[in-house]
């Protein structure tokens, strides 16, 4: 429990810098933010907690060995999160199918696409679309303040959207004779939050498997949206 807490700490955040930095990153990292932070430095931003927390990360990460300690238990840590991700997406989607099967629907299929699929599948555009240039954009720069929060924003938004989206998909039951088209939907928005999560730890992190990841999450969500149209377009 001791050595998950720990880890669970993300050291490499603490000191802005990326998790492949060399050893001189981070302590010029840790020099800047102790200079900064340091309570009998003159800078406003002096704070007792925010120089402890620095500390706490050279402690770990300006230690070889002992950082190669904590990236190998981080690494662990994240291979069974991804194990209890795809056991939650197979229970949520056990979950789903036994709902929908005891679900006696009396809706239509022309007031389900008007009022839930077609506005899902216009809130997903949204999110995937805007992807390739937004990548393409911050690339000139990643390091760029501007150009960070930019994207920063458009991560924002597709949270944002994805959120509605998975709120209007549970808002009425489809009806059975679209249920394959409503499955590829409902798996769709599930990869894309676990796309946009990947994401978001780049612009903290600046470490591109997150981004690659998040990227081929993203390109799954493409897939089943494809899938999840064609299968309602068979049954119309």
């Amino acid at each position: 429990m001791e050595n998950q807490t720990r880890v669970n700490i993300n050291h490499y955040k603490t000191l802005g810098i990326a998790e492949g930095a060399s050893q001189t990153q981070v302590k010029q990292a840790y020099r800047q933010l102790a200079k900064q932070f340091h309570p009998d430095s003159q800078n406003q931003g002096a704070n007792h907690e925010k120089i402890a927390s620095v500390n706490a990360a050279y402690e770990v990460l300006g230690d070889v060995s002992a950082r190669q300690q904590y990236d190998v238990e981080r690494q662990l840590l994240a291979k069974t999160k991804q194990r209890e991700r795809t056991s939650r997406t197979v229970d949520s989607q056990n979950q789903y199918r036994k709902r929908k099967s005891r679900t006696v629907d009396s809706t239509t299929i022309e007031q389900w696409l008007r009022k839930v699929f077609n506005p899902i599948d216009r809130l997903v555009g949204k999110i995937i679309q805007p992807l390739k240039a937004e990548v393409r954009s911050l690339s000139a720069d990643p390091f760029d303040d501007e150009l960070m929060a930019a994207f920063q924003s458009y991560v924002e938004a597709c949270r944002e959207n994805l959120e509605k989206a998975q709120t209007l998909f549970k808002s009425m039951p489809n009806p059975a004779g679209v249920a394959g088209g409503a499955a590829n939907m409902y798996y769709c928005l599930n990869q894309l939050e676990d796309g946009i999560e990947e994401i978001e730890r780049f612009t903290y992190t600046y470490d591109e498997h997150y981004l690659h990841t998040g990227q081929e999450l993203f390109r799954i969500s493409t897939g089943l949206r494809k899938d999840a149209k064609a299968e309602i377009k068979a049954v119309l």
